[in-house]
């Protein structure tokens, strides 16, 4: 198959992009600021609409899996215009563009469209996006829910893995922990953190299968920040008195965020063959991984 994905340096893109390749699969690898490891890298700018129209219609992909955002909460709160030609009108002419070659189109959306005043949001629970960030992102789902076309929104929540340019939570805790830094973490704030490499598996699994609608791709376990931290802490040996209990109402942020945004993923556990994975079975291949290195 031929894909095309955005945002292919990105944490989750570059595995992607790694994925397919070792699939043998043709890959469009677009990027803005860093170079892709893997597949045919392509520059892509997100705000220049002409040139996304030209490119898609120069590759005619089979299917493209959007991964590229613009992810920064606060920065999105300050730079509203930006984060909406990005986040939101940047997927609708994708979407349009996949819709005239009949191309399968992956739109990556976020947990952060939900108020997170409860937690284990199914996928067809009312949405009440807090921040800028997550109201882009949602505007874009309401563009692609007007499409009839084939298309997935996979949302996913808190995705980390190795990267040589990002820092995702667990790395965070594991380099501040072992330069012996006390560091504040939130004992108020649920997610469902998703191992990259998990994901990536259900997203192309979703493109290959085109598996149609809304789908809850993460991790399977609720947990706060401070508890995974914590869980990070134990499994490297890592000293987690320097772990500082921190409630959300401390932090000096310009966006709001949702206090329990976890997702219900048993719609995803009973269709895809790559299941969410638990927490713990997650950290133990990402501890593996750090090892290996």
């Amino acid at each position: 198959m031929k894909f095309l994905v955005t945002g292919s340096a990105g944490l989750i893109g570059s595995q992607v992009t790694k994925d397919l390749t070792l699939e043998n699969h043709k890959v469009y690898s677009c990027y803005h600021d860093n170079k892709p490891i893997h597949g045919n890298p392509l520059y892509f700018d997100l705000t220049n609409q002409n040139k996304i129209i030209r490119t898609i219609q120069e590759i005619k992909p089979d299917s493209i899996i959007h991964l590229a955002a613009m992810t920064n909460v606060d920065q999105c709160e300050t730079q509203q215009k930006l984060a909406y030609l990005i986040n939101t009108k940047s997927t609708e002419i994708l979407a349009k563009q996949a819709a005239k070659l009949d191309a399968f189109f992956v739109y990556v959306s976020t947990d952060y469209i939900f108020d997170g005043r409860r937690g284990k949001y199914s996928e067809d629970d009312s949405t009440n996006p807090l921040g800028y960030y997550g109201k882009s992102k949602f505007k874009a789902e309401e563009a692609l829910n007007k499409l009839a076309s084939s298309w997935c929104i996979a949302r996913t929540s808190t995705p980390f893995g190795i990267h040589l340019n990002k820092t995702s939570f667990p790395i965070w805790i594991k380099e501040n922990l072992e330069a012996k830094k006390e560091i504040p973490v939130l004992v108020d704030q649920f997610t469902s953190p998703t191992y990259v490499p998990n994901l990536s598996k259900m997203l192309i699994e979703i493109a290959k299968r085109q598996i149609s609608g809304i789908l809850h791709t993460a991790g399977s376990s609720r947990i706060s920040r401070y508890e995974l931290a914590k869980l990070v802490s134990e499994k490297l040996h890592l000293d987690k008195k320097l772990l500082k209990p921190t409630q959300i109402n401390e932090m000096t942020w310009n966006a709001q965020r949702p206090r329990d945004s976890s997702l219900d993923v048993s719609k995803a556990t009973e269709i895809l063959n790559e299941k969410p994975q638990t927490i713990q079975y997650s950290l133990n291949l990402l501890i593996d991984e750090i090892l290996k290195k």
